[in-house]
Formats: C-alpha cells, sequence, structure tokens
C-alpha cells in the first residue's frame, strides 16, 4: 500500500487498537533493557580482522541509548553489573568499564537533572562526549596495565561510535515498544 493510500485512509483504520484486558508483560519490559545491553556487549566478539580496533563499544552505545531514551528504566547503579559484563568479554583491564560506565550513568543523571527537557542534538552530543570519554579513559587504563597504544588508534573506533549512536537510540527505542506491547491477559 503506498504512502498516500495509507494517509487517505480513516483514522480508525490506520491505527488498530489495542485489546482494553491487555497489559504488558513485566518479565519482558523488565528484561528488555538488561538483555540488549548484554547482547550489544557481546557483538565486538564478532570474528573481525584489523590491525586496529574498528568495532565500537556496543555495550556502551546501548546503555547510553537506554538511558537517554526511557531515562527511568534502568536504575543508576545499573552501569555496575553491566560494566563487569563488558569487562569479562571485552579484553579491558578488569574494573574499568564497571568505574567508567558507572561514573556515565552518574553523569547522565546529573545531566538529566540538569537539562529536563534535552534535544536530539543534545543527547547526541552528551552521548558523543561520554563515548570518547570512556573511550580514551579505557586506552589509559589499558596502557597502564601494560599496553601501548596511542591515542591515533581509537579515531576510527570512535568516528564509528559516535556515527552509529543515533542508530543505536533507534534500535533501543525499536526495543522499547517492543517490551511495552500488551500480550499479557488481564483477569
Amino acid at each position: 500500500m503506498t504512502l498516500l493510500a495509507q494517509l487517505t485512509r480513516p483514522l480508525a483504520l490506520r491505527f488498530r487498537a489495542r485489546p482494553l484486558n491487555h497489559a504488558p508483560s513485566p518479565v519482558l519490559a523488565l528484561a528488555t533493557p538488561w538483555l540488549s545491553i548484554l547482547l550489544a556487549s557481546l557483538l565486538p566478539l564478532m570474528p573481525v580482522i584489523a590491525s586496529s580496533p574498528v568495532l565500537p563499544p556496543f555495550g556502551l552505545l546501548m546503555l547510553l541509548a537506554w538511558r537517554q531514551v526511557r531515562p527511568g528504566v534502568l536504575p543508576i547503579w545499573a552501569g555496575l553489573p553491566l560494566g563487569l559484563f563488558d569487562d569479562l568479554f571485552s579484553g579491558q583491564p578488569f574494573g574499568s568499564a564497571i568505574l567508567l560506565w558507572s561514573v556515565a550513568m552518574i553523569g547522565l543523571d546529573a545531566i538529566e537533572a540538569q537539562f529536563p527537557w534535552r534535544s536530539y542534538w543534545l543527547d547526541w552530543l552528551v552521548s558523543a562526549s561520554l563515548i570518547c570519554a570512556c573511550q580514551i579513559l579505557g586506552l589509559a587504563f589499558a596502557n597502564a596495565a601494560g599496553g601501548s597504544a596511542g591515542i591515533a588508534v581509537l579515531i576510527p573506533q570512535l568516528v564509528t561510535a559516535i556515527l552509529l549512536f543515533p542508530l543505536t537510540g533507534r534500535l533501543a527505542s525499536m526495543l522499547d515498544r517492543l517490551r511495552l506491547m500488551p500480550i499479557v491477559e488481564l483477569d
């Protein structure tokens, strides 16, 4: 059906009414953000051959996207267990993602309190700043643990992460619609 045909249909036919006796699944509503971030943390394990890090930190991107799409869905302490999971699979020194993700969650909470009505561009700027800070500090932690990489190694990864953040936000909003679908029948 073409866009013109969809727009000329009556409003009642365009939007299917939700059944009144259905509600979202509480398990799905609670587990979707957590599982999506955990699965995103596993994405850099894909077999990609590169001489420098190219894949962005998908777990961090998904954490920031969920926090900005639905600020109240993740508690402020969520950076600790999610960062722990990311540390187990990322190859970074243990504790770096725990610290950086927790500080990022606290920073997002402070920005949310300061600017309750944000715009798309401010969200992208805040996320880009947090992504850059987390990646640069993660490199500093890796170098302190025995690595010897320069900051120029991170440039492709930072550019990719910043450009992919809006798509990650769209994915988080699609998953948010999925988690709030009315599927459980009320008594």
